[in-house]
């Protein structure tokens, strides 16, 4: 049985360390904010925005949540955009996606101050990323490198699988795993022998949104599989979460591998977080401390 990777606890201790250095932040007069602003009354992003708070605060953090009307042109959200770029008390700016079809969500993430974008969505933070400049990487990979470093320490030559190609996930976590010198193959739908791709990887990354699309048959003896889905399924007649990944097979084989609930998704919140923390001590010339 592959050994469970623990991203709960993980992310409470990088919370924890995070906070150390918001109280050093706020010795020398500077408070870390984040501003998060929800478009509608979307249940998930409720649930997603009112967490994201909750963890601004528990860690020290000045919080801002701003929520507007799901009828809000792009005009008015784009001037709420401009005011946050503006307001020298927030450090980190957030736009909760998805927003409704008014609103160009593109056009809304190129608004945002890149050096504020906690989500590094920003072109211009894809850019400084497989550019090898310093960015802000969007959270949810950079938890997923977070994790296989702390369970491998070193990835160089390791062979890499990331089955999804979004801008979110699949190209981003693409270029961090190449910046620790993985031999990379990005898969996805249209992947001619998606089984074997699979079966030759040391890493697996499954971040297609496909409920257990990737099978425990396909992967490689002694494989880190990291499961990004979070599906909600109904099964014997009850509501459950699943992964990309067939976990109860997989786990038989892999080395390591994340749960789902409790794997990749916990470290999205610390790792915005720890985006804000980095977007605070670079605005005011402080050396960012490495906490991973």
């Amino acid at each position: 049985m592959g050994k469970l990777i623990n991203g709960k606890e993980f992310a409470d201790n990088l919370c924890k360390k995070i906070a150390t250095e918001v109280t050093k932040l706020k010795d020398k007069s500077i408070k870390p904010g984040l501003a998060v602003v929800r478009v509608g009354e979307d249940p998930a992003s409720a649930v997603y925005v009112n967490m994201k708070a909750k963890k601004t605060e528990e860690v020290g953090m000045h919080s801002v949540t701003k929520i507007l009307d799901e009828n809000t042109s792009q005009e008015d959200l784009l001037k709420i955009v401009e005011e946050l770029n503006k307001d020298d008390a927030i450090n980190g700016i957030l736009v909760q996606l998805p927003l409704p079809k008014q609103i160009n969500e593109d056009a809304v993430i190129n608004s945002i101050n890149p050096d504020k974008d906690v989500d590094g969505f920003h072109a211009i933070n894809t850019g400084r990323l497989w550019s090898n400049i310093d960015s802000l990487v969007p959270c949810t990979p950079l938890g997923c490198k977070m994790l296989l470093l702390n369970e491998l320490k070193d990835l160089t030559g390791k062979k890499a699988i990331i089955v999804g190609r979004s801008n979110i996930v699949g190209k981003p976590m693409a270029s961090l795993l190449i910046g620790e010198n993985c031999t990379v193959t990005v898969a996805h739908s249209k992947t001619k022998d998606l089984e074997g791709e699979v079966k030759k990887s040391d890493i697996v990354v499954a971040a297609v949104g496909v409920p257990e699309m990737v099978k425990g048959s396909w992967i490689k003896p002694g494989a880190t599989v990291i499961d990004v889905g979070i599906n909600r399924i109904e099964r014997d007649g009850k509501k459950k979460l699943v992964g990309d990944v067939e976990f109860i097979e997989a786990e038989k084989i892999a080395g390591a591998i994340t749960p789902v609930p409790g794997g990749v998704g916990p470290m999205t919140i610390a790792c915005l977080l720890h985006n804000t923390l980095i977007a605070t001590c670079r605005r005011h010339n402080i050396e960012v401390p490495r906490l991973f």
